[in-house]
């Protein structure tokens, strides 16, 4: 279906004058954003027809470190926006970056609804358990018992496993991988990315600088074998003394269906309607 493509360098496909970027060291996000760009090398996606939009928060600010055409909206806003530029530019390839507090707190019910309508999108949602740009408070992720600055004493509310919400709002397409493993992550982006339909992807994050430290979970590496030892119980559970999450989460591609998309149904309507 593509030409073999041409030796992937991320700095090709960045605004070299917005470096140095803004990410804390060790920041999962970074990762996230290089498996983004090397699937959309390896498909071959033209960044004139390219558009990434994105929200509030760290993983928010990523699209402006990616040299196509970008849109840094509102908190929790970036999936009603691209509905819009999606659904009056079909031609184009469009991707949301968003992150858990931006996508599923104040953002949720958007999610919700672009689930439900099955719109010809891609959305990447970084989750690292927390909101760390804007005060470390609690998101709709983190875990149990975890401390953040409004949860001092542990986080007593059940968290949302965002690929389910997901799968029961409709979503096309519905995967989950890991910073840990970018290639995977990579070939499961580009499954996405291809998917003729809402695909939804959640990639396991980790925040250092926030939730780490006051968790006391150790260095970024550290956090990352965490995520592994839990996401992989058998063969990692001795790499650490406690997991980076609470409860064991499926990896790869959860859930995949063929619903009619949302964009093509609205302008056949329109064109019924037209010929009558």
């Amino acid at each position: 279906m593509f030409r073999d493509a041409p030796h992937f360098d991320v700095r090709d496909y960045l605004r070299k004058e917005m470096m140095p970027h803004f990410l804390c060291p060790g920041c999962g996000h970074g990762m996230a954003l290089r498996a983004l760009l090397w699937a959309l090398h390896e498909l071959q996606i033209d960044r004139d027809r390219l558009a990434v939009v994105s929200g509030i928060g760290c993983a928010g600010r990523l699209s402006a470190y990616i040299d196509a055409n970008t849109f840094h909206t509102t908190h929790g806003r970036p999936l009603a926006y691209a509905t819009g530029l999606a659904l009056a530019r079909p031609d184009l390839h469009v991707v949301v970056i968003t992150g858990d507090g931006d996508c599923l707190a104040i953002g949720g019910n958007h999610l919700i609804h672009a689930c439900r309508r099955n719109l010809k999108l891609t959305c990447l949602m970084l989750n690292n358990e927390i909101y760390g740009m804007t005060g470390g408070q609690v998101s709709p992720t983190t875990s149990e018992t975890r401390l953040t600055t409004t949860t001092p004493h542990g986080n007593t509310e059940p968290n949302f496993d965002a690929c389910a919400l997901a799968t029961a709002a409709g979503a096309g397409f519905v995967g989950r991988e890991m910073t840990r493993h970018v290639p995977k992550m990579k070939e499961l982006l580009k499954e996405g990315l291809q998917h003729p339909g809402f695909a939804f992807i959640e990639v396991l994050s980790d925040c250092t600088e926030v939730y780490g430290r006051k968790n006391d979970m150790g260095s970024s590496s550290e956090m990352v074998m965490r995520q592994k030892s839990e996401i992989r119980p058998s063969a990692y559970r001795d790499s650490v003394d406690e997991p980076f999450r609470s409860t064991d989460l499926p990896t790869g591609i959860l859930a995949r269906n063929n619903r009619p998309e949302y964009g093509a149904a609205l302008r056949a309507a329109a064109a019924a309607r037209a010929g009558k």
